[in-house]
């Protein structure tokens, strides 16, 4: 096997472990909280339960990364890793107290944490001009993820059965389901995924680096054809007050005046914001934020594939100022029609829109003007910033419930600082020349 080919396979293996993490954060979120009800946790155990997969996840990010520097391969890495997530969901499946599952998120975070070393071995083995657009692919698996999670709690929510001592329901089953899904994952990672040179040195010792970019011109990642579509940290949840349009099954009948037949239009005063977008569907089941994910990761799967398609012609910084434009101009609108729902569906659709855009750029831009050799390490580091941000964020959120308006202000603040600070660096926001390829040329000619 080739080299060429291994680094699909490895690629397409990293797919799937993204693919995966979007449908284990999918299938546990819509029902943690009823589960921790029946434990008898208090409400805070809710923020706890979210966050410690976020906070494992970021004392571990720089840890693995560190790691991958060290050693150069990443396989073993993504193996010892992938044994916390299934000791942490098989703990979730066990559920004996609410902080046996307070726990069971803990464990399973510190798997998380190898995406640091994915992203730094990602950085290796691509070109900078390429890079962009296998980021992109990378993190619309997770997004995929997100979206077909939904889809198992449709028959998970059904069962009903003991498994030995094990109860298994609809809150214990999706902990079986992910420690099950990660075994074969092990099997997948084992067969399929390989620790090969980084792309520089391949190709001084087979070919001119000229002609491996060629080659390469032609989109590389084979997610698409193999199993369709396919998002640190994450870049921040998806909660559940983003909004979500829902037929309303039924319409009360009202009774008529008179027994005579009613000829005139029934569409004659009809309006279908005020129909279809009432403020009661912001009040989801498990089913209903099941919904509301798929809904929301079908529009953000689209973004990620708009987005790799438009860095073969842009720059990474022009991106994430059109992402940040976007995002700013979500955050304004949500300010204005923060007390109309049906304009505040807008607000979510672009918000959502601008994530793509930032996520991609900043990482790309982040792996090209950081050191290549310490890329697990740097790349630990931005996504713990990320985590951080996901345990702060709901905190500072869940406290504002009742005052909207200093939430969002406080978002549009961040977004201004960001935008002022990307303006003041802007020419610098590009990948810095490489002089090693020169020098070493000069001192062999």
């Amino acid at each position: 096997m080739d080299y060429r080919q291994k680094r699909k396979l490895s690629f397409l293996t990293i797919g799937l472990i993204f693919l995966l993490s979007g449908v284990e954060y999918a299938v546990i979120l819509p029902t943690i909280w009823r589960y921790l009800q029946l434990l008898e946790a208090p409400p805070y155990f809710l923020g706890l339960g979210l966050s410690a997969f976020s906070f494992s996840g970021l004392v571990s990010g720089p840890m693995f990364g560190h790691w991958s520097d060290k050693t150069r391969t990443t396989k073993t890495i993504i193996l010892f890793s992938n044994v916390f997530e299934i000791v942490g969901n098989f703990m979730y499946f066990m559920g004996y107290s609410k902080w046996l599952l307070l726990s069971s998120r803990l464990v399973a975070g510190i798997g998380a944490g190898a995406g640091s070393s994915i992203f730094g071995f990602l950085t290796r083995t691509t070109l900078p001009d390429e890079r962009a657009r296998v980021f992109a692919a990378v993190m619309a698996c997770r997004q995929a993820g997100l979206l077909i999670g939904p889809a198992f709690n449709i028959f998970l929510r059904l069962c009903d059965f003991k498994l030995g001592p094990f109860v298994v329901n609809k809150y214990t089953s999706p902990g079986l389901f992910m420690c099950g899904m990660w075994v074969l994952m092990q099997f997948a990672v084992m067969t399929l995924y390989w620790d090969i040179p980084p792309l520089d040195s391949f190709s001084e010792q087979h070919m001119p680096l000229r002609e491996f970019r060629g080659e390469e011109d032609e989109p590389l990642m084979s997610l698409e054809d193999e199993h369709g579509p396919a998002a640190e940290d994450s870049y921040g949840s998806l909660s559940p007050e983003q909004t979500e349009t829902q037929l309303s099954s039924e319409l009360p009948p009202s009774p008529p005046d008179s027994p005579s037949l009613d000829t005139s239009d029934p569409f004659e005063n009809f309006s279908a914001s005020q129909e279809f977008l009432r403020e009661e569907y912001f009040g989801f089941g498990e089913l209903g934020n099941s919904v509301m994910y798929s809904l929301c990761g079908v529009e953000v799967i689209a973004g990620f594939f708009l987005v790799r398609w438009l860095s073969r012609v842009l720059e990474d910084r022009v991106v994430l100022a059109v992402g940040l434009l976007i995002c700013s101009g979500a955050c304004v609108w949500c300010l204005i029609f923060l007390a109309n729902p049906q304009e505040f569906i807008i607000g979510v659709f672009l918000q959502l829109l601008g994530l793509p855009f930032v996520a991609v750029s900043q990482v790309s831009l982040f792996s090209k003007v950081t050191a290549e050799k310490t890329q697990g390490f740097s790349q630990g580091v931005r996504r713990s910033v990320g985590g951080l941000a996901t345990i702060l964020g709901p905190l500072w959120a869940g406290g504002l419930i009742g005052n909207l308006y200093v939430m969002l202000g406080m978002m549009m603040l961040l977004l201004t600082l960001i935008m002022i600070m990307m303006v003041l660096s802007y020419e610098k926001l590009v990948e810095p020349p490489r002089v090693e390829h020169a020098q070493d040329s000069e001192n062999g000619g």
